[in-house]
């Protein structure tokens, strides 16, 4: 059920320590906020000089309050911080919300402080806030101890930046979007991302979760909080550069920046990524209004689950422009705009005139302007299409009315156009009723017009921009993901750490799991490799080992045909190289085969982290790759394979026959879930993995310790 923190948002009594009558203090700012609602609970400043703070009597201490308090907020100088952490918990506090700054954020020193009192917070039955964080506030429950206030409404707003959370705040607000929570997280000391998003999942009044944050702690845990939400989950974060591959010594480290970590993580979680606030404010927007689609969790709205309806888009407009950009911008936000089927055709023709255009996009070429509920008849018809899961309309819906109320619209229809326009989008609204679940989206020249506030009141998401609609939509249809990608996999137990890393022990591992390799024997003098060729016919492949990237350095031989060549390759290669010892294997027959490429990377804030895509030699240059958490089950692995951009070489091509990919995926399965049963292993690649139309045979493998 995740850790209880009743008292943080719903405490019986609060007392702010630090409050101040100088403006330029926080304690201020907090305590002003927190006599916002005196009648709720009882409300302690606190202030070291007593006197009053804002026309009320000031207690010189907790102590001197003379009962228990349930929630503190502390907006001490650090010198004084653990004492009032101390002084709160002798009286009783149950939550503690620190403002004050100086500690892991300010280097070792301050980390240790930060811990020490952490863990007397815990020893107390607590939870703590904090520290260097901007407050709290829960508009369900009259709790205001953050410096600014927040419109109330569905949104449970965690943030790391507090500027970032006003940004958010000031662009909600004209989507009619509020918040019922926000929570500053601080250097989440205590009280972690994770804690907060278990407890706002369970909000009832809390219809999505906006997370902005830098540090996730740990990143797997948050993917599994996300996944079982129930509940739309939202992420902006930064530092998504390729900084973590900098140091990478193996092609699938290389391949990994910590974007990608965080986008697979998103993606098998059902976390909506998103790179800015105004991305963040327009997929909310989306996702909390009450045409918001279904998912298996429940009925449509405010917490319904993970959204599977298709993404096949009509995009309705009238004018031929605003068509060609929304259809651009809809497949750009991953949307499928395909054309009409012919009784779909067939059935639009009878609500619009000849000059219509029925394809999709479905253009009403001037009919609106004669007859403006043929928008509705329209809207209509294309959610009653079995075809169509989605609809966005744009370009001049709005501006009749918009004219008619001197808004700056277009050429005056009079009365009776801005009348008929505002009466379609009732109608509209009438049509979404019955539709099934089926989203509307709607780009408008003019979003604020009396028609358009019509559908926006209804929950239609309205937007003055073509891409914020199609993004919008995106988020309401969800992409398709398999049933067992709808949640984080569990980690394995932990194996017995790996004793011999080499490239045969590395083999053996992966064999024990039932990955499958060609014959092979580790040798370091003419005399083993001659005794290994006796025991497997040839053609044989050559290895030099300890060596990182074999190829690059010329230590392999293939297609070495009797044993003659293969004594001859290893008498040159030992003189180039010198190797310590060179692995005799057999040639797989890679005839008609594809090679892949299969690893893990442990990643310090998500854990194991696979990759699977084109490999062979040229894998770092192709860069054609797919990201998961790790382990990864068969059917997500096949997923994740048919999502490669050369994936259609799987089915094959120019008469080559098609490869095993269920054998390629349950290979990916054994090797990632070997990765993430070994936390010592950094990186564990197989590369490459030959998949050809009877099987998958790993080649090659290698792993990075710690």
């Amino acid at each position: 059920m995740g850790r209880d923190l009743t008292a943080l948002f719903d405490p019986r009594s609060v007392a702010v320590v630090g409050a101040s009558d100088d403006p330029a203090k926080y304690g201020h700012a907090v305590a002003a906020q927190a006599l916002r609602a005196p009648d709720r609970r009882p409300v302690h400043l606190v202030n070291r000089r007593g006197g009053t703070v804002l026309g009320r009597t000031a207690a010189t201490s907790l102590t001197a309050v003379g009962e228990p308090v349930d929630l503190v907020v502390i907006s001490v100088p650090g010198a004084g911080f653990e004492a009032a952490v101390d002084e709160a918990l002798a009286c009783g506090a149950k939550a503690v919300v620190a403002i004050t700054a100086g500690f892991a954020e300010a280097g070792p020193a301050g980390l240790a402080r930060q811990r020490a009192v952490a863990a007397r917070v815990r020893a107390a039955g607590a939870v703590l806030v904090g520290p260097n964080c901007l407050g709290i506030a829960d508009n369900t429950t009259e709790l205001y101890l953050a410096s600014d206030r927040f419109a109330p409404g569905g949104v449970a707003l965690l943030s790391q930046s507090g500027n970032l959370a006003l940004e958010l705040q000031l662009r909600a607000e004209p989507h009619g979007l509020g918040f019922s929570r926000f929570v500053s997280l601080g250097n989440q000391a205590d009280v972690t991302l994770v804690d907060l998003v278990e407890d706002c999942s369970r909000h009832e009044a809390t219809s999505a979760i906006a997370v902005y944050a830098e540090d996730f702690g740990d990143g797997r845990a948050f993917a599994a909080a996300a996944a079982a939400a129930g509940k739309p989950v939202v992420l902006l974060t930064a530092g998504r550069g390729t900084a973590s591959a900098r140091s990478a010594q193996s092609h699938t480290g290389a391949l990994t920046t910590s974007a990608d970590v965080v986008a697979a993580a998103c993606r098998d979680a059902g976390v909506e990524l998103v790179r800015t606030p105004r991305e963040m404010t327009v997929v909310l927007a989306g996702l909390t209004g009450p045409t918001r689609p279904a998912g298996p969790a429940g009925p449509a709205g405010p917490g319904a689950g993970v959204r599977t309806r298709g993404r096949r888009t009509a995009v309705f407009t009238d004018g031929g422009g605003h068509g060609a950009i929304a259809a651009d911008a809809a497949e750009d936000a991953g949307l499928e705009v395909p054309e009409l089927g012919g009784p779909t055709q067939d059935r639009l023709r009878t609500v619009l005139w000849e000059q219509s255009s029925v394809a999709n996009p479905v253009d009403l070429a001037g009919m609106g302007e004669q007859r403006p509920l043929s928008y509705a008849d329209t809207v209509g018809a294309l959610l009653d299409a079995d075809e169509v899961d989605a609809v966005l309309m744009t370009g001049y819906f709005g501006g009749y009315a918009a004219s008619e109320g001197g808004l700056g619209g277009g050429p005056a229809g009079g009365s009776v156009l801005a009348e008929g326009e505002t009466r379609a989008a009732k109608e509209i609204v009438a049509h979404l009723a019955s539709a099934a679940g089926k989203p509307l989206v709607v780009q408008s020249m003019y979003p604020g017009s009396p028609s358009c506030r019509v559908l926006a009141e209804a929950g239609v998401p309205v937007f003055a921009a073509t891409e914020d609609a199609a993004r919008a939509l995106a988020a309401m249809t969800g992409r398709p993901r398999p049933v067992d990608a709808t949640r984080v996999a569990p980690l394995p137990r932990p194996a017995p750490p790996l004793s011999d890393p080499g490239y045969h022990g590395v083999r053996a591992l992966l064999d024990a799991a039932g990955v499958p390799f060609p014959a092979a024997r580790e040798i370091t003098d003419e005399a083993g490799l001659l005794a290994a060729a006796a025991e497997f016919d040839g053609p044989y492949v050559l290895k030099a080992l300890h060596l990182l990237h074999k190829s690059d350095a010329g230590g392999v031989a293939l297609r070495l045909a009797d044993r003659d060549a293969l004594l001859a390759a290893y008498r040159e290669m030992h003189a180039r190289l010198g190797a310590p010892a060179y692995s005799v294997e057999a040639m797989a027959d890679l005839t008609d085969g594809i090679e892949l490429i299969v690893g893990v990377n442990q990643d310090p804030r998500f854990g194991p982290v696979a990759l699977v895509g084109l490999g062979g030699v040229l894998t770092e240059s192709l860069r054609d790759v797919a990201f998961a958490l790790a382990p990864v089950p068969a059917r997500r692995a096949e997923t994740l394979l048919r999502s490669l951009r050369s994936a259609a070489l799987l089915d094959g091509v120019r008469g080559r026959p098609a490869v095993d990919v269920g054998a390629a995926a349950a290979v990916v399965e054994r090797i990632t879930t070997v990765a993430a049963a070994h936390p010592e292993i950094a990186e564990l690649e197989v590369n490459p993995l030959l998949v050809r139309p009877d099987g998958a045979l790993a080649l090659d493998a290698r792993a990075v310790l710690r």
